[in-house]
């Protein structure tokens, strides 16, 4: 017999820095003679390391000083009574306690996440509790309710609850993009009633000139899209935000453009001279063109967004050279961070060139969308460096969304919840994990009410862990108000401005004031899980305050006793409120 779980059996545990030495301890019983650890640098099997392993009174030990940042991958080599035979982790790649392999083709390694450096992040940041604020659907604030501005071939809704829909062409194509007039001075006006409900960070959709709704196709990224205001209505919103004690991100769209931008410009929108107008344009290298000038690499095959060469040092200046860039010029005026879009499709160049701009300017972060297990992402063929130094401060946390909505709706159990969480806190950097930018939805997602076909006592349950797991929530407008909708642009309705559903937005309030409310719930504030029944906890502690957190996702009350508490400290274990009740589906909280 031979056991290694990554969790508990290697210290220190999860990522490290470069030089650091890690000890791997394994249990064996008499059966096994040999034990050997085959640890490989990422896509490097060539440098492949076999270190014997040293047997001890209870099994073997091993310790391994990775020299390099980045991944490395091993397993153990074993020989026992059955003869030789290999242990590694689970299927799919979780860590945890492994299992044993007879044959090496099928051995599934662990991770261990290697970095240069760990990356400070900024101290507001650690406390933020954001609101992603899609522009156009959250509030009009023209006294009068006009729309500024109306773009030639659009339409705007008769109502504000009238449901958001394309008119689309016969090839599928937006034919007349659609605007309910939401703007820069309607979530000016909204900022106190936020601040009331506890946000104290905004997330807003792209706001640079565009010519549809949702603005990812930038037409100008040096001037704020006229349906939304002006750059002196963005510099107000901007200074009544800070003066509220409110920071904003705003999201950088650096991967492709709009076909009628400024610097492609192929309806003439514009004065310049686009690449498709010349391919002597000051732009034109920045596209590439099968067939000039109408056959062009674009954005999944969407015309409507030309595809920036991702290797263009030019269009990289432009976006984040140290002086006059487009994120030094915004993060000039007081833009306290970026949100990267696609940041899978921009190269790890590029991205530590926009995060050596941003930190010229203090306390400012850089948060990426990644929809996968960032730690090990992979991208146009190449792995992604994002948390080895010099990258990305966090990014928007889709698996906790994935594992979260999965639990909830009883496709996935309590213990696998936790290994798949612990799996994340082991691969990512402290700071990363504690830090990393949570959602339950989002712009791109069906509403987390329709996910949850209506049950509000799903809502309750989901919303309380959304709040008080690890990480930095970000809430998506409207969810708090019990809008419904499925992907976009169903997803996308206006605010119910005094049509909420109360019962829902109180679920909301109470998860968030209890994070308020409590100092363990902050997002940095140490974590630790264990399991019960079909049911799981997990403590919460920071230097002032140590909670417990109970859930039960099933459909009848669950009873703490016997918990699996392996990764809760000793000190701990015995404080865990053995014989308390979790009523179904239920999500319960107390001070240790």
């Amino acid at each position: 017999m031979f056991q290694f779980d990554s969790f508990t059996d290697r210290r220190p545990f999860g990522a490290v820095q470069k030089g650091t030495a890690v000890t791997l301890t394994a249990q064996a019983d008499g059966a096994v003679t040999q034990a050997t650890l085959v640890i490989m640098p990422d896509e490097h099997c060539d440098q492949t390391q076999s270190l014997p392993m040293t047997k001890s009174p209870n099994g073997y030990t091993v310790t391994f000083t990775p020299p390099n940042a980045g991944l490395w991958f091993y397993h153990f080599e074993l020989q026992s009574d059955n003869g030789r035979e290999r242990f590694g982790a689970v299927g799919g790649g979780f860590g945890g306690l492994g299992q044993l392999y007879p044959e090496n083709v099928d051995v599934v390694n662990y991770q261990m996440t290697v970095v240069t450096a760990f990356d400070p992040v900024p101290a507001w940041y650690q406390n933020a509790r954001f609101y992603h604020i899609f522009v156009d659907r959250f509030n009009n604030g023209n006294a009068d309710g006009h729309v500024n501005a109306p773009k030639e071939n659009s339409f705007l809704y008769g109502r504000k609850t009238d449901r958001p829909m394309y008119i689309r062409g016969n090839d599928g194509e937006i034919i007349r993009w659609d605007f309910y007039g939401g703007n820069l001075t309607g979530i000016q006006q909204k900022l106190p009633l936020l601040a009331a409900r506890g946000i104290n960070a905004l997330y807003l959709s792209p706001i640079f000139q565009a010519r549809s709704n949702h603005r990812y196709d930038t037409g100008d990224y040096f001037a704020i899209d006229e349906v939304l205001g002006s750059l002196h209505d963005f510099k107000q919103f901007l200074a009544a935000a800070h003066q509220l004690g409110m920071h904003v991100i705003l999201d950088g769209v650096f991967n492709h453009v709009g076909a009628d931008s400024r610097y492609f410009n192929a309806v003439n929108e514009y004065s310049d001279v686009g690449a498709a107008n010349s391919l002597d344009s000051p732009y034109a290298s920045w596209f590439s063109f099968k067939r000039f000038p109408d056959d062009y690499n674009s954005w999944w095959g969407v015309k409507d967004l030309p595809a920036i060469n991702k290797d263009n040092q030019d269009f990289h200046d432009f976006i984040a050279a140290k002086k006059g860039s487009v994120i030094s010029y915004w993060t000039d005026l007081g833009v306290d961070g970026w949100r990267l879009d696609v940041a899978d499709e921009l190269m790890d160049d590029f991205i530590r060139q926009i995060r050596s701009t941003l930190d010229q300017f203090p306390e400012r972060v850089l948060i990426g969308e990644v929809w996968e297990d960032a730690s090990n992402k992979q991208a146009y063929g190449k792995r992604r460096q994002y948390f080895e130094g010099g990258e990305l401060n966090a990014v928007m946390n889709y698996p906790l969304r994935s594992m979260l909505i999965d639990l909830t709706n009883g496709q996935l159990n309590a213990a696998g919840f936790v290994r798949q969480l612990m799996t994340l806190k082991e691969n990512y950097p402290t700071n990363a994990f504690a830090f990393n930018f949570n959602n339950i939805g989002s712009h791109d997602t069906p509403r987390i009410l329709t996910m949850l076909d209506g049950d509000r006592r799903k809502l309750q349950f989901i919303v309380s862990l959304f709040y008080w797991l690890p990480g930095v929530p970000c809430l998506y407008y409207g969810d708090e108000a019990g809008l419904t909708g499925g992907k976009d642009p169903d997803n996308r309705a206006f605010y119910p401005w005094g049509h909420e559903d109360q019962a829902v937005l109180d679920i909301y309030q109470i998860a968030l004031q209890t994070r308020i409310d409590q100092p363990a719930l902050a997002a940095g504030a140490a974590f630790f899980p264990f399991t019960f029944e079909d049911s799981f906890g997990f403590v919460r502690q920071n230097d002032t305050q140590t909670l417990v957190v109970l859930a039960n996702p099933t459909g009848s009350p669950q009873v703490l006793q016997d918990p699996h508490a392996e990764l809760v400290p000793k000190s701990l274990r015995a404080l865990l409120p053995v014989g308390t009740m979790v009523p179904a589906g239920g999500v319960i909280w107390q001070q240790i």
